[in-house]
């Protein structure tokens, strides 16, 4: 029973594979790295390569993790291979998050009132309080 992994069977929502396939592909900091890398413009594999502590044969790998997950797009000339972010998988990716972020923002938008109201209650409470002892002080008799 233990390490046992739940996945969803059967028909899911269009685009689930492929959203899976990008969710598997972000899930590591290296292949994000190489992401954030590309968003500046298209590099070689080399250039790539370099900008890591890794090896290159490492580096290839999740390319091809990427590649595969259409995350990012390849092309040759001659001898060498160059990279470029497709951003277009991310969209699948930011539309299920969506569905999260309304959540959050529903949730912390009633908190937020919820906050505010008990605030203004005890802000009230605390001038009614204040404002009996000014308008009835009590006298000390002599």
């Amino acid at each position: 029973m233990r390490h046992r992994s739940l996945a969803h069977s059967g028909s899911g929502p269009r685009g689930a594979p492929a959203r899976d396939a990008a969710f598997n592909a972000l899930a590591d900091p290296t292949r994000r790295a190489v992401l954030d890398l590309l968003r500046a413009g298209t590099r070689p594999a080399g250039e790539i390569a370099r900008a890591f502590p890794i090896s290159r044969p490492a580096i290839s790998k999740h390319l091809k993790i990427l590649r595969r997950a259409h995350l990012v797009d390849e092309h040759r000339e001659g001898r060498h291979r160059f990279y470029q972010l497709n951003p277009e998988p991310l969209k699948s990716v930011d539309s299920w998050l969506e569905e999260y972020r309304r959540f959050w923002t529903a949730s912390l938008e009633n908190l937020k009132s919820f906050v505010e109201s008990e605030y203004e209650k005890e802000i009230s409470a605390k001038d009614l309080s204040e404002n009996k002892t000014h308008i009835h002080p009590r006298r000390k008799d002599s």
